[in-house]
């Protein structure tokens, strides 16, 4: 289409360029890592297991490297989010409904792979005879997932990346705004910073509390 940009798609590509080729250089574990890149990696992935072990047991460890590449590639993408003038792929709501898509139809094909058609029960609530209407809600709240995962991510990369414009334009264009504004500037990137974790984590959580709730057992 005439006047849409797809610079976001080439982004992604260099957000997982960068989370493939850290996987890469640091691929072989240390007894006692020295490398800054290596003690990082290492701590993030055994920050990721032990996430999956405390929600859902020893049985979650295999869905590290799902949840380990998310949290890698929003990472990388929503740092995107501090260039000025950068498309980052997390603040295109393109790439964060792709990404709750893919952590939607996992879950359930999980929950389906696991327990077959007895996956219906996690729909039908603890009350037998209103399970019609519980499975209605359910429906509905798990068709949303999806939507709110993409919505929150965007929502708080794109908004994000608006101030930060909006203030550097100031700082640029106006010499009275660059000599009163620079501490905004920086307390507002500090936000920025924090959000960029905060965002990565929450959508890491919700994955994993997403699968947890469609392997568990107590359901049955």
């Amino acid at each position: 289409m005439e006047g849409v940009s797809y610079t976001h798609v080439g982004f992604g590509i260099l957000a997982m360029a960068l989370a493939l080729g850290l996987l890469y250089v640091y691929k072989e574990p240390e007894t006692v890592p020295r490398r800054t890149g290596q003690v990082l990696l290492e701590a993030y992935l055994n920050f990721v297991r032990q996430l999956l072990v405390d929600n859902i047991g020893k049985e979650g460890l295999k869905y590290v490297p799902l949840v380990a590449a998310l949290g890698l590639f929003i990472f990388f993408g929503n740092l995107f989010t501090l260039i000025p003038g950068f498309d980052a792929p997390t603040a295109n709501l393109n790439t964060t409904l792709a990404l709750g898509l893919i952590v939607f139809l996992y879950y359930n094909w999980e929950g389906i792979r696991k327990h077959g058609l007895g996956y219906i029960k996690h729909f039908l609530g603890p009350i037998p005879w209103l399970a019609p209407f519980f499975f209605v809600i359910e429906v509905i709240s798990h068709l949303a997932r999806p939507i709110t995962l993409a919505l929150r991510l965007f929502a708080n990369m794109r908004g994000g990346t608006l101030i930060l414009a909006v203030v550097t334009a100031l700082l640029i264009s106006n010499f009275i705004t660059l000599v009163i504004s620079p501490p905004v500037l920086w307390f507002l990137i500090l936000i920025k910073v924090l959000a960029i974790f905060i965002q990565t984590f929450v959508f890491m959580i919700l994955t994993v509390i997403y699968l947890a709730g469609a392997v568990a057992e107590e359901a049955h």
